[in-house]
């Protein structure tokens, strides 16, 4: 009885969260293939994801600059009023032994998220006019992705939203355009998660290395 060949590396596919391997089976668009044992999408494929994802990359920049510097909130409290925007808020302990403090929760909603996109915006760009990818494309996507977990947007969303809870009963909040910019900026934030197909991305940067 002889042994089964090896399947090829490159008809291959690997979870990234459970390590589940399978052979590859490309769906087709609109498909998703989905890891079996942890339910993780692995390909999904889209009609012009590449010009959508760019466009909603785009917005994010936008976004992130214009809600940096817009008031976020104003409250008033005992005749006083007081409004701050976000980078206000992350630098509000940029005095003294907390400055590291500061400067990390400033990275973690404002610059980590302006990172992500500007490099998704420099790796899709060339893919997408079908020219040869930019130098250290892959690297760019590389650190794209190992920057993932660190952008907190979100966090920072439903901390603001449990902090107005605890105030609303003590002060008068108004919100101020930044807060409603920032709320679409994590809205777009997971747009363009749930569009951007990794494989797809990774399969076009081999292509165009070997070919």
């Amino acid at each position: 009885m002889t042994a089964a060949p090896p399947i090829p590396l490159d008809e291959m596919i690997v979870c990234p969260q459970c390590d589940a391997a399978y052979r590859l089976e490309r769906p087709g668009a609109g498909e998703r293939a989905v890891c079996r044992r942890c339910g993780t999408a692995l390909i999904t494929p889209r009609r012009k994801a590449g010009l959508q994802i760019i466009a909603v990359s785009l917005a994010i920049v936008i976004l992130i600059i214009a809600a940096t510097v817009f008031p976020f909130l104003a409250i008033n409290a005992a005749g006083a009023r007081n409004s701050v925007s976000i980078l206000d808020a992350a630098l509000a302990f940029s005095d003294g032994p907390l400055i590291a403090l500061s400067l990390t929760t400033a990275a973690l909603i404002i610059f980590v998220p302006l990172a992500r996109v500007l490099l998704a915006i420099y790796v899709l760009v060339p893919i997408v006019l079908d020219r040869p990818p930019a130098r250290g494309a892959a690297q760019a996507f590389r650190l794209s992705e190992a920057l993932r977990p660190w952008s907190m947007a979100e966090i920072f969303a439903i901390g603001c939203a449990v902090a107005l809870i605890k105030i609303s009963d003590l002060a008068d909040v108004t919100f101020g355009p930044a807060f409603w910019m920032f709320a679409a900026l994590v809205v777009l934030v997971v747009v363009q998660d749930n569009f951007l197909c990794r494989w797809s991305v990774w399969k076009s940067l081999d292509k165009t290395q070997t070919s």
